[in-house]
């Protein structure tokens, strides 16, 4: 068939619109600004029952991710990325800005010592994190101590170490604020039933009082930590290993208020949350409707037992579901446990 230059021209001219269009709409698909309308968590659906990851791909990504923490309003999100080896673990945060979503980055007051377990404060005034940083400008890090910034008129002021009698020559870990301002964490002290235990410390005229033991009920001879406190304290949601009812690495139990001292015996979440390897870092928005959760289960494809080619591997290598951490979220009621 005979094809004068004028089709030719016009050929031309239809292939590279179509390459043009393609690659904008490529380009629009995975971009991770979303627009107002459907601005909570980047429009996503929400899950039911049963978990799924969270933002795969933008923050559960092939990394190692743990711990999470949206502010009350759904505009602000903080997590942690912990780097290979543990040489490094950085709090990251994105923003809703009113109009799109921010990429990740690192927090302003992160970066350059261990920072991870960032946890927003009821009123959505403090985050609240843990670090090694020196207690002293320029000095030497320290043991893991709980820290948190401020919001002010001009963003989060400079990190405020909260002190004795919560912060101790020893480590403390995930911090989680009640309404009341009662601050629950994790720590090993003389008191500890087994290893890490759960305690709490209440705030007094702007101070903290002595921390309390959380009682056997949540606590026990084995390590209990990483423990997420209802803002009205109605429950409790935490992670413990090595329980006659643990399904693998580390489970995650929940135990129900019963009075100011007292809690109900500590529940194991079921075959549905908790998986073989370790799950922890719970969160709970603040509406109450979903449950956030950090958990390094894996493609069951890397447990098979079959050959496999270098490229399959590298695959697996590159998966979100490779064994690092990811966090899920799904559809929450602690009513049920």
């Amino acid at each position: 068939m005979f094809i004068n230059r004028q089709n030719i021209f016009l050929l031309l001219f239809l292939l590279m619109a179509i390459v043009f269009f393609s690659c904008q709409g490529s380009t629009k698909k995975n971009t991770i600004i979303t627009q107002s309308h459907d601005w909570h968590y980047f429009g996503q659906t929400p899950p039911g029952k049963i978990p799924e990851l969270f933002l795969p791909g933008i923050i559960s990504t092939r990394r190692n991710e743990r711990d999470i923490t949206i502010s009350p309003y759904g505009s602000e999100i903080y997590y942690s990325m912990v780097l290979p080896a543990n040489k490094l673990k950085v709090i990251l945060y994105l923003r809703f800005d009113g109009a799109f979503w921010s990429e990740p980055e690192v927090a302003y007051f992160s970066g350059a010592y261990n920072d991870m377990e960032p946890s927003f404060s009821p009123d959505g005034k403090k985050l609240f994190f843990v670090s090694d940083r020196p207690n002293e400008k320029n000095g030497k890090p320290a043991d893991y101590n709980i820290w948190y910034v401020e919001k002010g008129d001009n963003g989060w002021t400079y990190p405020v170490n909260v002190g004795e009698p919560v912060n101790t020559e020893n480590d403390e870990f995930y911090p989680s604020v009640t309404n009341s301002g009662k601050l629950f964490f994790t720590a090993q002290r003389l008191d500890s039933f087994g290893g890490e235990d759960i305690y709490f410390s209440d705030i007094v005229e702007g101070n903290y009082s002595e921390p309390v033991n959380a009682g056997n009920s949540v606590n026990s001879q084995f390590a209990d930590f990483n423990a997420y406190i209802a803002p009205d304290e109605s429950y409790l949601i935490f992670s413990s290993y090595s329980r006659d009812d643990d399904f693998g690495g580390g489970d995650l139990y929940l135990s129900q208020k019963i009075s100011d001292t007292v809690w109900s015996e500590a529940k194991n979440m079921g075959k549905g949350i908790n998986s073989e390897e370790l799950d922890y870092c719970p969160f709970v928005t603040f509406d109450g409707k979903y449950l956030f959760f950090t958990t390094n289960k894996s493609n069951p494809n890397l447990n098979s037992q079959y050959p496999r080619k270098f490229r399959t591997i590298i695959n697996l290598a590159d998966e979100i579901t490779n064994g690092l951490g990811n966090i899920y979220w799904m559809k929450f009621d602690h009513a049920r446990y």
